[in-house]
């Protein structure tokens, strides 16, 4: 596998390379520690590139939503395809990567305009598209319901390709009932990928699609959802369980130690993480309370520690 990149959203290392003054103008000014989504909306994926603006997308019919950190305001700005939109990345060059779900399907987004740029079947059904990681080379979709990765190799200077790549995911990963492959971010060397299989707490190292299970000193990741690497320091969403578990990891992501589960009296079901600056932002799923229009969602901004 390619190098992969250190510009990234969310759920990757990029945002290790934020500069002290994000972290100087939320002193003098600070930042909201939370903030409203529209009643109804259903957010799972959050995305935050080298800019204070946060991404997320909606379950209930894949709208995306834009937010300035600094302020708490915000608005969708591009309409969603009538399914879901769940994990998200934002790349360098102002491109938003959206997993559809059970759409079976991914389509990148123009962070800017809200235009789609292009469109991706991966599967007609059966499929659960639920999030994804942007290397140098390509863009790689988990699938919550098969063994496999979708690629999307990158051409010159970024371009995007018209077909992907199905990439069998094999070795330790084993799919089981229930919920598999999920949250998924690059290793701190950035020669391979990791990947949370919910249905059995276990974290898996993939290089070219072979997975090892990587030795988190019996740690088990229940309720495994979104990853967030900066540096060496990985962050798992543990939804139901209101949890993100923070490991120090090997240079390789072979291995890693817990050092601190960070709760919330605020969280209610979050799925995924971002960082900006020295906070962390969740946005509340809600899992456990049944859907309405009129119900209300939220993201949560809390300490980093």
């Amino acid at each position: 596998m390619a190098r992969m990149s250190g510009v990234l959203a969310a759920v990757v290392v990029g945002l290790s390379l934020v500069t002290a003054a994000p972290a100087t103008a939320e002193r003098a000014h600070p930042f909201p520690t939370e903030f409203a989504l529209p009643d109804g909306f259903r957010p799972e994926g959050i995305a935050i590139g080298d800019a204070p603006t946060a991404y997320l997308g909606s379950l209930a019919d894949g709208d995306l939503f834009r937010v300035d950190l600094r302020s708490g305001k915000g608005e969708v700005f591009s309409q969603g395809p009538g399914t879901p939109s769940v994990g998200l990345k934002v790349d360098r060059r102002g491109r938003l990567f959206v997993a559809g779900g059970a759409g079976g399907d991914a389509r990148v987004v123009d962070a800017r305009s809200g235009a789609i740029l292009k469109s991706y079947k991966f599967a007609e059904s059966g499929a659960f598209v639920n999030d994804v990681v942007i290397t140098d080379d390509a863009a790689y979709f988990t699938d919550s319901s098969r063994a496999v990765l979708y690629k999307i190799a990158f051409g010159r200077h970024g371009k995007l390709p018209e077909t992907f790549t199905a990439v069998p995911l094999t070795g330790d990963f084993v799919l089981t009932p229930g919920f598999n492959g999920n949250g998924i971010a690059e290793t701190p060397d950035r020669k391979a990928l990791l990947v949370v299989q919910s249905s059995t707490g276990q974290l898996h190292r993939v290089v070219d699609g072979v997975s090892k299970i990587v030795d988190l000193g019996g740690e088990v990741l229940t309720a495994g959802d979104g990853l967030l690497v900066r540096g060496r320091t990985l962050h798992v969403v543990q939804n139901r369980l209101n949890t993100v578990s923070v490991f120090t990891l090997d240079r390789a992501g072979t291995s890693g130690k817990l050092v601190t589960k960070i709760t919330d009296p605020r969280f209610d079901v979050p799925t995924t993480v971002a960082a900006f600056g020295n906070r962390l932002y969740l946005p509340n799923a809600r899992f456990t309370t049944p859907p309405t229009p009129t119900t209300a969602y939220n993201v949560i901004g809390t300490p980093n520690r």
